[in-house]
Protein backbone atom coordinates (compact mmCIF):
# COMPACT_ATOMS: atom_id res chain seq x y z
CA UNK A 1 0.00 0.00 0.00
CA UNK A 2 1.21 3.39 -0.80
CA UNK A 3 2.78 5.52 2.02
CA UNK A 4 0.47 8.46 1.67
CA UNK A 5 -2.66 6.18 2.47
CA UNK A 6 -0.68 4.78 5.16
CA UNK A 7 -0.65 7.76 6.43
CA UNK A 8 -4.05 8.84 6.15
CA UNK A 9 -5.22 6.03 8.16
CA UNK A 10 -2.53 6.28 11.32
CA UNK A 11 -3.64 10.17 11.50
CA UNK A 12 -7.34 8.87 11.20
CA UNK A 13 -7.12 6.13 13.74
CA UNK A 14 -5.21 8.17 16.12
CA UNK A 15 -1.83 5.98 15.57
CA UNK A 16 0.16 9.27 14.92
CA UNK A 17 2.52 11.65 17.03
CA UNK A 18 3.01 15.15 15.12
CA UNK A 19 5.99 16.92 16.08
CA UNK A 20 9.84 17.19 16.47
CA UNK A 21 9.81 16.64 20.48
CA UNK A 22 7.09 14.72 20.61
CA UNK A 23 8.53 12.45 17.81
CA UNK A 24 11.68 12.53 19.87
CA UNK A 25 10.05 11.39 22.96
CA UNK A 26 8.40 8.36 21.62
CA UNK A 27 11.37 7.02 20.13
CA UNK A 28 13.00 7.21 23.46
CA UNK A 29 10.15 5.43 25.03
CA UNK A 30 10.14 2.81 22.79
CA UNK A 31 6.75 3.05 21.26
CA UNK A 32 7.68 4.21 18.14
CA UNK A 33 6.47 1.82 14.79
CA UNK A 34 7.89 4.15 11.35
CA UNK A 35 9.08 7.90 11.23
CA UNK A 36 8.74 9.88 8.43
CA UNK A 37 10.57 13.36 8.18
CA UNK A 38 9.33 15.75 5.40
CA UNK A 39 12.11 16.24 2.68
CA UNK A 40 12.79 19.40 3.92
CA UNK A 41 13.49 18.81 7.67
CA UNK A 42 16.71 20.57 9.10
CA UNK A 43 19.64 18.39 8.94
CA UNK A 44 19.81 18.59 13.25
CA UNK A 45 16.70 17.41 13.19
CA UNK A 46 16.93 14.43 10.70
CA UNK A 47 20.61 13.11 12.74
CA UNK A 48 19.01 13.33 16.20
CA UNK A 49 15.32 10.97 14.99
CA UNK A 50 17.96 8.56 13.12
CA UNK A 51 20.01 8.29 16.20
CA UNK A 52 17.56 7.59 18.52
CA UNK A 53 15.36 5.01 15.62
CA UNK A 54 18.65 3.28 15.22
CA UNK A 55 18.72 2.11 18.78
CA UNK A 56 15.16 1.31 19.19
CA UNK A 57 15.35 -0.40 15.49
CA UNK A 58 13.02 2.18 14.23
CA UNK A 59 12.98 2.93 10.08
CA UNK A 60 12.83 6.19 9.52
CA UNK A 61 11.59 6.99 6.12
CA UNK A 62 12.34 10.32 4.17
CA UNK A 63 8.55 11.66 2.48
CA UNK A 64 8.94 12.74 -1.06
CA UNK A 65 7.52 16.03 -0.15
CA UNK A 66 8.07 18.84 1.83
CA UNK A 67 6.96 19.81 5.25
CA UNK A 68 3.87 21.63 3.85
CA UNK A 69 2.89 18.65 2.24
CA UNK A 70 3.20 15.87 4.80
CA UNK A 71 1.07 19.04 6.95
CA UNK A 72 -1.97 18.64 4.51
CA UNK A 73 -1.85 14.90 4.23
CA UNK A 74 -2.42 14.85 7.73
CA UNK A 75 -5.04 16.95 7.61
CA UNK A 76 -3.14 19.74 9.64
CA UNK A 77 -3.16 24.01 8.67
CA UNK A 78 0.49 23.97 9.78
CA UNK A 79 3.58 22.85 8.54
CA UNK A 80 4.96 18.84 9.92
CA UNK A 81 8.30 17.99 9.71
CA UNK A 82 8.34 14.83 11.56
CA UNK A 83 5.72 12.28 12.65
CA UNK A 84 6.07 8.97 14.17
CA UNK A 85 3.20 6.25 13.89
CA UNK A 86 3.40 4.74 16.86
CA UNK A 87 2.44 0.73 18.13
CA UNK A 88 -1.17 0.12 17.04
CA UNK A 89 -3.44 -0.78 14.29
CA UNK A 90 -1.29 -0.04 12.02
CA UNK A 91 0.89 -1.92 9.54
CA UNK A 92 4.45 -3.33 10.74
CA UNK A 93 7.18 -0.59 9.47
CA UNK A 94 8.94 -4.13 7.50
CA UNK A 95 6.18 -3.42 4.95
CA UNK A 96 7.21 0.02 4.39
Amino acid sequence: MELSKEIRQAVAAGNVVIGTDKSLKVLKQGKAKLVVVASNCSSEVLADVERYAKLGNVTVHVFDGNSEDLGLLCGKTFLVSVLTIVEGESRSSASW
